[in-house]
């Protein structure tokens, strides 16, 4: 399996942690191309040298399509606008037969390949549904699909939506609602109507996110999802942590959070044996705090 991602030195650590969870989990080998946003995340992924991680710089990355719209988005935007591109980037260079793009603050609790089989030979693109619960669609601004786990077969049906899709996204990529566009991320929706090859996730329960576990809150989670999508996490000041603006009960914060944040909080692991400058890495350390759910859990003993 080839995958591909995008991020800088502020998602490092979910990166990390993403290329942990999918040595642990993976059956079968697999290429993990990481496009390092900046010079420290690409020094550091080399010092690593982790042995399925290829660094790409972001030099080497950037075409003239991309360098012509860059001063015109933000940082997030361009790496919305980006990501097509790196699903390109990641086929031709490396003359790959497929890759798969995932966002990085993904974590694999089971192999990927359990998505995959679900694609049969006509199959050439796979996507998922954000399956929203009902409290929080947000379908109409931000789409039906998710951006999150995406597959590309290097043949002319995977090609041609991905390659319409990377037009797109250098035409329009906004952190803003217009002519029924969003981001990268509305532009899935055509997928299924102009191109040939395209197959939605059936199994919607291996893609859990914080949007869509509601409808899964009285699950004990004994048999985990392929993947958790932690959306929202962020770093605050006090050594607290916010975990986004859905809500979200004990049962999914003992199953899921808990255990991410404290592996975040010691993702140095793989760092601090190459002893790479932290001078702006995000530590993670010792509390966790839900605002909306008043809820305050303490990682380093794991009590809640």
């Amino acid at each position: 399996m080839n995958f591909c991602t995008l991020f800088d030195i502020n998602h490092l650590s979910r990166g990390l942690l993403l290329y942990e969870s999918l040595v642990q989990s993976s059956v079968n080998n697999f290429k993990f191309y990481v496009i390092a946003f900046d010079k420290e995340t690409y020094q550091i992924l080399l010092q690593l040298n982790l042995n399925q991680l290829i660094p790409v710089k972001l030099d080497d990355f950037e075409n003239k399509e991309l360098l012509s719209v860059k001063k015109s988005r933000t940082s997030a935007e361009y790496c919305w606008t980006s990501t097509p591109w790196a699903i390109k980037y990641s086929i031709e260079k490396f003359d790959l037969d497929h890759c798969i793009y995932v966002d990085a603050d993904l974590y694999f609790y089971k192999d990927p390949s359990i998505i995959l089989n679900e694609l049969d030979f006509n199959d050439s693109v796979l996507i998922t549904e954000h399956d929203y619960s009902k409290k929080y669609d947000q379908t109409e601004k931000s789409g039906k699909y998710c951006v999150q786990f995406m597959y590309f077969k290097n043949d002319k049906k995977g090609l041609n939506a991905l390659n319409w899709w990377a037009k797109k996204c250098i035409e329009w990529c906004y952190n803003r609602h217009e002519d029924g566009k969003f981001g990268d991320q509305k532009y899935i929706e055509k997928f299924p109507i102009l191109f040939d090859g395209v197959h939605i996730l059936n199994k919607k329960n291996q893609a859990l996110a914080p949007w869509n576990i509601q409808k899964h809150i009285n699950n004990d989670f004994s048999d985990v999802p392929v993947f958790f999508h932690f959306h929202g996490v962020r770093y605050m000041e006090q050594n607290r942590f916010f975990l986004g603006y859905y809500r979200l009960n004990k049962n999914v914060l003992k199953k899921f959070y808990i255990e991410y944040l404290f592996r975040l909080k010691n993702s140095d692991f793989f760092i601090n044996r190459k002893e790479v400058n932290f001078s702006r890495f995000e530590k993670l350390k010792i509390n966790i705090k839900n605002l909306f759910a008043n809820l305050i859990i303490n990682v380093d003993s794991k009590n809640c």
